[in-house]
């Protein structure tokens, strides 16, 4: 039986999924293992105070547990046994900290009675509360990092902060690994968003980074999150604040390479309604270098290939994001946003190709390459979600409708002329070509969950999500005859379509018995994927539904030392640019495209983890192993001229398993260190593509963080990256080596703060290769992100 819908019926199910869940009966509560409550008010006029943050902290300083004060200034929180005290802060006033208190079953309820809070008494016209969030936040399913705090991040973009958090590497192509995997999945706010969804993670270096709050990333994720992603995913939180009044922030950029910026995140909050809008723009030259060295065997000639490549890319972009927060009340709350990008790029790329027989001084001659593009990528984002808190804590309901619209135009001209050794053109041999390529995108997302709460500490979890996307891509190559008329060149004339419709719905159900806590789930994914070719009428249809479990386990010895055992089915489905049959043309020797008959692959991801709290910091271990079943994996064949093709295969599968360290130490007052390593080992079984394609690798990662307080508003920061050598199923990638260096200063009385930043501070982050096949031998250096030398700028308004 087909389970595969039709749009219309999709929407259909959405609304009586909809309705199923808004009649799901209550559970009775009951009450938790600890409350508190209190009252917050001015200090002298008793006024109630709205919206105060309390923080609740174990006696090592640990936060455990918070929230907000209502309308009248009253709060009720649950927490855990356990000593605490209480922290008060709100914005214009000074932090209120309570005395001790203890939690227990005999005493399960405490009473802070009333907290008057002092009005600060600098800067009253105009109140600046500057909080300094804790750099990386640690829960055994998640770890957040608080962007901010990282001098390194100022100036750069999305893609800069992910390539300074430990677990993560950014290739010099821009290309995201987690634990080493490149199958990763990257949501924006918890969702697909245009920012990454047609261009994957390269479209991360148009998202300034003084957009981002913070960062989670989930290597096990539960049922809760879409399938997609084999080695988990990575959900990026965009500025926002809901403060009354108004506040914002501005940062400006400049920096060499040509990086000029600007950014603003604003807010506006007056009674029910809360505005924001983001906005950033940047303007960058980005120069390339790169070098191959390639031997192709043939019967008894050696053909080698010495080519060097120099380019620059000239791009300016755009991001603008508004929208506003309507407050039905303080626990129901409607959310619309619009985002707009644009993005314009020239790039300028010269190749040489020096063809030798045998040896390098055997040259047969050399021809010469030009790539002239210029390229639009303008694409929109219309979100609406609705979230509601009823009076039980964790009992909520949140529903989310967004609507992506991409569109992409690349125009290019290649001019191409061969010459002899001396110099002299060969006859016959000038080329010019062009290609046009119109690529658009629609995609359609609802998105609904529902939580529980049930017992003492029980939860039921349920959600619902559906979208539905179509991507076109309208491709032309025009050859110059000898009459200087364009021609279509056979093969490359042709409009690809792609249509995707994934229907899921998933199930949690968790608990708290003593010391252990456990949860499990189970998430169905219908998927209906449909690529054509139209000129040719290739169609090519998959429809599949798997099943999807998770479960966690785990073990609080205290609140501050706890183990963690999860399990996880993931999936990376092929998506449009693993199946798109074109060509690229932009290397006329080496050429990149997808394989329109490739399979999902599917991973088993198991870990135990361990976190430890100290006084002067954390530590955060991991054990984990995945086992992978039709792998996908680029592999190079190279023809008897020299000419290599990179495209998809499944392979076998994968087996890995490493060890993870993440830690933080405040080894004195003004000096604060932190490391993340990761020790992997895989087995990749590629033998049903070619015999002999096994490959073990034993690799490693290391970063590491030293920030110094040299005074009073003055901080440095260095930062030293390396990622190990590792075997690749043809060869072998080498090992990159690079440092950061970073300076901070306050500057107009603590609302701004001037940061210097020098990137790749050696130039050393480059990406080495070597690649073999039967009857090849390839080596390539290449440079796409040189040394950066930034100086950002940023003023806070009323934060």
């Amino acid at each position: 039986m087909s389970l595969a819908f039709p749009p219309q019926k999709g929407k259909l199910l959405l609304l009586q999924f909809l309705s199923f869940l808004l009649c799901l009966p209550l559970v009775a509560q009951q009450n938790p293992k600890g409350t508190i409550n209190g009252t917050v008010l001015e200090e002298g006029s008793d006024t109630p105070l709205p919206f105060a943050s309390i923080g609740i902290y174990t006696l090592s300083d640990s936060l455990v547990s918070g929230g907000l004060s209502d309308d009248k200034g009253k709060f009720r929180i649950d927490i855990p046994n356990g000593e605490f005290y209480a922290l008060v802060e709100f914005m214009g006033y000074e932090p209120h900290k309570t005395a001790t208190f203890t939690i227990s079953k005999a005493s399960s309820t405490h009473d802070l009675g009333l907290l008057p809070m002092k009005i600060s008494a600098e800067n009253l016209d105009e109140v600046l509360v500057q909080g300094e969030k804790t750099t990386m936040e640690l829960s055994l399913d998640k770890r957040i990092f608080n962007v901010g705090k990282d001098l390194a991040n100022a100036g750069g973009n999305a893609s800069d902060i992910l390539m300074n958090l430990p677990s993560i590497a950014v290739d010099p192509e821009g290309n995201v690994r987690l634990r080493g995997s490149q199958n990763v999945r990257i949501l924006i706010d918890g969702k697909p968003s245009g920012l990454v969804s047609f261009k994957g993670s390269a479209g991360l270096r148009q998202l300034p980074a003084n957009m981002i709050e913070r960062v989670e990333v989930i290597t096990n994720p539960s049922a809760r999150y879409e399938a997609e992603g084999m080695a988990g995913v990575i959900n990026i939180i965009l500025k926002k604040d809901n403060n009354q009044g108004f506040n914002g922030s501005f940062e400006i950029v400049g920096g060499t390479p040509t990086n000029l910026g600007f950014t603003a995140n604003l807010n506006y909050r007056h009674k029910r309604i809360n505005w924001f809008i983001n906005y950033g723009l940047t303007y960058r030259h980005s120069p390339n270098v790169g070098e191959l060295y390639q031997e192709t065997y043939g019967e008894d000639t050696t053909f080698i290939l010495n080519q060097s490549n120099e380019g620059v890319v000239k791009s300016m972009n755009n991001n603008i994001r508004g929208g506003l927060d309507y407050y039905f009340s303080e626990n129901s709350i409607l959310t619309l946003s619009y985002l707009w990008r644009r993005s314009d790029a020239h790039r300028n790329t010269d190749i040489r190709y020096e063809d030798s027989w045998n040896t390098l001084d055997n040259l047969q001659g050399f021809t010469l390459r030009n790539q002239d593009e210029t390229e639009q990528e303008p694409n929109s984002e219309i979100s609406m979600n609705y979230k509601k808190s009823f009076e039980r804590k964790g009992h909520e309901l949140t529903g989310t409708l967004t609507y992506l619209n991409y569109w992409e135009n690349s125009d290019q001209t290649f001019t191409q002329n061969s010459y002899l050794p001396d110099g002299t053109p060969l006859a016959g041999t000038a080329l010019v070509q062009t290609s046009l390529n119109d690529e658009y995108e629609n995609q359609y997302l609802a998105m609904l969950d529902y939580v529980q709460p049930f017992a003492k500490e029980g939860k039921f979890e349920a959600g619902f999500r559906t979208s539905f996307r179509e991507m076109k891509n309208d491709y032309l190559v025009e050859e110059e005859n000898e009459s200087g008329e364009f021609e279509p060149v056979p093969g490359l004339d042709n409009i690809f379509l792609y249509d995707e419709n994934i229907l899921a719905a998933y199930g949690i159900l968790g608990n708290t018995s003593g010391k252990w806590s456990y949860q499990g789930g189970l998430r169905v994914e219908h998927t209906d994927v449909k690529t054509t070719l139209e000129e040719t009428n290739e169609v090519n249809p998959r429809k599949y539904t798997n099943l999807f479990p998770s479960a966690h386990l785990t073990y609080n010895i205290t609140p501050e030392n706890a183990f963690q055992v999860s399990y996880s089915r993931r999936v990376r489905r092929p998506v449009y640019n693993d199946l798109s049959p074109y060509v690229t043309l932009s290397d006329a020797r080496n050429f990149f495209s997808g394989n329109p008959d490739l399979n999902p692959e599917y991973t088993n991801s198991f870990e135990l983890g361990h976190i430890k709290y100290f006084d002067l910091g954390t530590l955060f271990t991991t054990v984990y192993y995945r086992s992978t079943d039709d792998k996908i994996e680029r592999l190079r064949t190279v023809d008897e001229d020299g000419n290599s093709r990179t495209l998809p295969y499944n392979l076998n599968g994968e087996n890995s398993f490493g060890v993870e360290l993440t830690s933080d130490y405040q080894i004195r007052d003004w000096w604060k260190i932190d490391f993340n390593v990761n020790f992997f080992h895989a087995v990749i079984d590629g033998t049903n593509f070619q015999d002999g394609y096994e490959t073990k690798t034993t690799s490693w990662l290391f970063r590491q963080t030293s920030r110094f307080t040299v005074a009073e508003g003055f901080d440095i920061q260095v930062r030293a990256n390396y990622d190990a050598r590792q075997k690749t199923v043809q060869g072998v990638r080498k090992g990159i080596f690079f440092m950061d260096l970073s300076a901070s200063k306050s500057v107009f009385q603590d609302r701004g703060t001037l940061v210097f930043n020098a990137t790749d501070i050696f130039n050393s982050r480059r990406n080495r290769y070597i690649s073999e096949g039967v009857n090849f031998y390839t080596v390539g250096d290449s440079q796409y992100q040189r040394r950066q030398i930034i100086l950002t700028l940023s003023y806070r308004l009323k934060q």
